[in-house]
């Protein structure tokens, strides 16, 4: 089920240089990643060593498994923009799909580990992250704006779900007075 849907993932590649496949290296990655890989070379390793099996489980028609080298060009190429919209359309089919009516929603502001770069001045990546409690499924993940907090970046993300009358649990940053919640 998981790999139909990443192949709706745009692929900005051009024809000449898509000898993998993006659904195919997408659904190895989030394997290995699975397998606890923390590396392109570890993802790479993984790949090499299951090769036969993730060719013949997906259908991928590869000649030979994908080098870290081309594994992490494939993945910094990948539109983040599609691959959230692909994912959030999997989280509502699978929550359906169990029976689940998503009533109760966890939603919690993270700032990534090792995302900042003093050198560069790149400030740190925050990112919000909207939960399903009743069925455990991640339902979509919002970037928070430089210069703002989980507030109107909670706002946006109810707004483009649809997600109104749910029951929600945030931070106690969203209680402030001044802000008000359509």
């Amino acid at each position: 089920m998981l790999y139909e849907y990443l192949q709706r993932v745009e692929d900005n590649r051009r024809g000449q240089g898509r000898q993998y496949g993006l659904a195919g290296v997408l659904v190895c990655v989030i394997l290995a990643l699975l397998s606890h890989a923390k590396s392109y070379r570890q993802m790479a390793k993984f790949i090499e060593v299951h090769f036969e099996v993730l060719n013949k489980t997906f259908g991928l028609g590869w000649k030979k498994p994908i080098g870290y080298g081309g594994l992490r060009r494939v993945i910094h190429g990948v539109n983040l923009a599609s691959l959230e919209e692909v994912f959030r359309q999997y989280s509502a089919d699978l929550a359906l799909a169990t029976g689940h009516k998503c009533l109760v929603l966890a939603c919690d502001g993270k700032t990534l580990r090792g995302s900042f770069d003093g050198m560069a001045d790149v400030r740190a990546v925050q990112i919000l992250t909207l939960f399903a409690t009743d069925s455990q499924l991640i339902l979509a993940h919002q970037d928070i704006a430089e210069k703002s907090n989980d507030i109107p970046a909670f706002q946006g993300l109810i707004q483009a779900l649809g997600l109104q009358g749910k029951l929600f649990t945030v931070d106690a940053l969203h209680t402030q007075k001044k802000q008000l919640y359509s």
